[in-house]
């Protein structure tokens, strides 16, 4: 069972791809007034800060040319940029970027 915020993602996708919203939202389940107060909801503080700490999280990756893991960008964020941060948080975050790896062999 999908969570419903994904559903409300696979209808944005569905209607991207000429399906119409409608259809899309009665396939996956989905209210329709449900679907566009997801759409027009401006972002969260979470997601916003998650956006902020993954762009900090590239660029201490990139400043150490790729070698720094999740614990050591969790020590730099910590320790050289002042950020309170999980470690945890880190690596969900290197996770979802994809183009940086939160462990070595990751």
């Amino acid at each position: 069972m999908w969570c419903p915020k994904r559903r409300f993602e696979a209808v944005a996708v569905m209607a991207g791809e000429a399906v119409l919203v409608e259809v899309a939202c009665r396939i996956l389940q989905v209210s329709l007034s449900d679907y566009y107060a997801w759409r027009d909801r401006p972002p969260s503080q979470r997601a916003i800060r998650h956006a902020w700490l993954t762009d900090l999280i590239i660029q201490v990756h990139t400043d150490s040319r790729g070698t720094y893991g999740a614990r050591r960008v969790h020590a730099e964020l910590q320790l050289g940029h002042g950020v309170p941060v999980s470690h945890g948080a880190v690596e969900l975050l290197m996770r979802r970027a994809g183009g940086v790896a939160p462990r070595p062999g990751s």
